[in-house]
């Protein structure tokens, strides 16, 4: 019933930005926790950020502290993820994931995920 669709994926310049979105439907609570992860090619799926179902909490990996953001608006049943200073090493595919209510940090911990967008870093 729920589906996730992430947009704003693409190639962007070293240095530059890129503002990920995850729009959520048919959902039947709104008290999920919301995460981004993302993975590379042969590399396993890591976690990126999350954020409580108020918006009030949020988790950021170490790798990504200080560049991306992550917001949402559960009135447009929307989840952002502002990425800022890209670097190579953020290429990726970022899926969008959501769990009932409690923030964790491992992929298995959550049980709906989008089909996922591709960021790419080019120097």
């Amino acid at each position: 019933q729920v589906q996730l669709v992430e947009s704003g994926g693409g190639l962007v310049q070293a240095g530059g930005s890129l503002r990920l979105s995850c729009a959520a439907s048919g959902r039947t609570s709104s008290s999920l926790a919301m995460g981004w992860f993302r993975q590379a090619p042969g590399k396993a799926r890591e976690f990126v950020a999350a954020i409580s179902w108020t918006g009030s909490t949020t988790s950021v990996t170490n790798s990504v502290k200080g560049r991306f953001t992550i917001s949402r608006d559960n009135a447009k049943n929307t989840v952002w993820l502002q990425m800022n200073t890209l670097q190579p090493k953020d290429t990726a595919v970022y899926y969008c994931a959501e769990r009932w209510r409690d923030i964790v940090i491992l992929a298995s911990g959550y049980d709906y995920w989008g089909q996922g967008t591709q960021v790419t870093d080019s120097t």
